[in-house]
């Protein structure tokens, strides 16, 4: 099972990590320094200096029978033991002094329980920190223990006077190491709320967007990658929210489609049934209508449904799109003709050639032409025309009236999409054809916009990159 640690944890030992980091370059800093004006080393003297000390206590033990002779005070018994080792090296005042100045804050005095009495003993914290030893002198009075002389020394007799600092500053050091903690907890408490409110806040949000709740809304203003990650999340559910939209109004749009045809399909058969209707070939021929609109319909959403998929296979090939544009136009020259419709083409573009399938293009061309032919009134006109933007080729097909209305031209190109007003059912479609031949062109880089057009109709535009 995976260990989970918090935010709050993780900020803690970052902080607390930099605050020891810090802290250990500082020691080691101030041993380099101390240490690089040490006096030469005089190992050989502190044991002397030891065994004339407890010489010197041993006496004054003997006369009062027990340490009752030392100070009261902590501080004075600090100083004291300072003072009987420079007392037994002579008069201070002649100028007698230790060959390793540095011991009289080295050394400490323990009873025999090792309980502390007098000096500088360094703590056991200190010895692991600083790899300092420790040498013990027992006091021996009348054959008995009665107490010890501790000596801290380095590994190293150079840092001598690095060590006596550090004895002399540990209860600093102490207080300085629990202020560490303290504020390590205080900032990383901080640090931690300060993100632990809008993770929680994301985590909650997707936990709802993740039961179906696209309406969730994260309103987290921060300029950092946290700020970035709520306006990303609220992005992500409006997208899911207009796909849900989308979905709902799929289905609907669908079923809706199919109820048409499958009503009359039922009512013919149901008229038969009762004797109504006699079956005769106009009848079976309005059935098969209806079932040829259901298999075109169905066939359409079958082939959109795997251009979601991404399934859909496209052979693309070096092509004149131009060229498949007046193949295709000379192809609907008869309906145009019926339709009481006049057609043109422009010149041809400086350059034409397109990385792209000709059957679905060929596809496209057609569903364009369709909706002009199906929807144009008569006696209109519909032009084409091409024209080259840097590395993009564009072909307009333009139709006159009617116009689609301007607050619906955005909406063109959707699913089941159909101007109801002039644009209708009577004339055949599901308005599928345009959807499809969007997808169509998106998968060839390309794009298929809709406007007004200067005919007074509407213009699609199909973008397509021309090859280098």
């Amino acid at each position: 099972m995976r260990l989970r640690v918090s935010i709050g944890k993780r900020l803690f030992f970052a902080v607390l990590l930099s605050i020891v980091a810090v802290a250990a370059i500082g020691v080691e800093l101030v041993r380099w320094k101390l240490s690089d004006h040490a006096l030469p080393s005089a190992a050989h003297d502190d044991m002397d200096h030891l065994d004339e000390l407890a010489g010197a206590l041993s006496t004054q033990y003997r006369y009062h029978h027990d340490w009752s002779f030392l100070p009261t005070s902590l501080e004075q018994r600090k100083r004291w033991l300072r003072d009987a080792l420079l007392d037994v090296q002579g008069d201070q005042k002649n100028g007698a002094t230790l060959r390793s100045p540095s011991l009289v804050y080295r050394i400490g005095l323990l009873d025999d329980n090792g309980r502390y009495l007098a000096g500088a003993i360094a703590s056991r914290a200190m010895v692991v920190v600083a790899s300092i030893d420790r040498i013990q002198r027992p006091i021996i009075v009348d054959g008995r223990l009665a107490g010890y002389l501790v000596v801290a020394k380095s590994q190293n007799p150079d840092d001598e006077l690095a060590v006596a600092f550090l004895i002399e500053q540990q209860r600093n050091l102490l207080i300085l190491a629990g202020a560490s903690v303290f504020f390590s907890v205080l900032a990383a408490a901080l640090l931690a709320a300060h993100f632990r409110r809008p993770v929680k806040r994301l985590v909650n949000g997707t936990r709802l967007l993740g039961q179906g709740q696209f309406a969730t809304r994260l309103s987290i203003r921060r300029s950092d990658e946290l700020g970035e990650l709520a306006d990303t999340f609220n992005q992500v559910a409006m997208r899911l929210q207009d796909m849900e939209r989308d979905r709902q109004q799929w289905v609907a749009d669908t079923s809706h489609e199919l109820r048409t045809p499958l009503s009359v399909l039922q009512a013919q058969m149901e008229a038969l049934q009762d004797g109504i209707r006699t079956a005769t070939p106009d009848t079976f021929a309005l059935m098969l209508r209806q079932v040829q609109s259901l298999t075109k319909l169905v066939d359409e959403l079958y082939v959109l449904a795997r251009a979601d998929l991404g399934s859909r296979q496209y052979n693309k090939v070096s092509m004149d799109a131009w060229l498949l544009m007046q193949d295709v136009l000379a192809d609907y020259a008869e309906k145009f003709r019926i339709a009481a419709l006049s057609a043109s083409i422009s010149a041809v573009p400086s350059r034409g050639i397109v990385h792209g399938d000709s059957e679905r293009l060929r596809q496209v061309i057609g569903n364009l032409l369709e909706n002009s032919a199906r929807y144009t009134d008569a006696g209109g006109r519909i032009e084409i025309s091409g024209a080259i933007f840097g590395q993009e080729l564009h072909i307009m097909v333009d139709d006159s009236a009617p116009a689609v209305p301007t607050e619906l031209l955005n909406r063109v190109g959707e699913r089941f999409f159909r101007v109801e007003s002039s644009r209708n059912r009577q004339f055949g479609g599901a308005g599928l054809g345009l959807a499809l031949s969007r997808q169509i062109i998106e998968a060839h880089d390309g794009s298929l916009l809709f406007a007004a057009s200067p005919l007074g109709g509407l213009r699609a535009t199909i973008v397509l990159q021309l090859e280098t």
